[in-house]
């Protein structure tokens, strides 16, 4: 089973089949960057990206393209993928900057200090004729 919180991402970038050529042209763009693995896709006008999330998104490398000249293919079904790919990695990018809270440590401390400064017992401060009803 894939971890979706994983950083290592392997994704497809999908060109316009109206421009010839430009796949050749974001091979050779994209494998300079470091850290950063590209090979021809399964599918014509498609290149097969791998990367980390702490180094790249998908996001990222896609609007660096287009702001090169590049078109991607925009039909819904790509643009949907796209999108929902976009919320995934920034969601996990996200929480990757999120310190860990250790409360399955010290989790009686904590219920226990929140328990204590709750009314109950001898803390209540309701007058003892108002606790009983008759």
């Amino acid at each position: 089973m894939i971890d979706s919180f994983e950083p290592d991402k392997q994704r497809d970038i999908v060109f316009s089949a109206e421009s010839s050529g430009q796949v050749e042209r974001a091979y050779q763009l994209l494998s300079g960057l470091p850290n950063c693995e590209v090979e021809y896709g399964d599918t014509p006008n498609t290149l097969r990206v791998s990367y980390n999330l702490h180094d790249y998104t998908l996001e990222g490398l896609e609007n660096g393209l287009t702001e090169q000249g590049f078109h991607l293919d925009h039909s819904i079904l790509h643009n949907v993928g796209r999108k929902i790919i976009y919320y995934c990695e920034d969601t996990i990018c996200h929480n990757l900057d999120i310190p860990a809270h250790p409360t399955k440590k010290n989790e009686r401390e904590v219920f226990v200090k929140a328990y204590s400064q709750e009314p109950h017992g001898d803390h209540d401060d309701t007058p003892p004729e108002l606790r009983d009803y008759k």
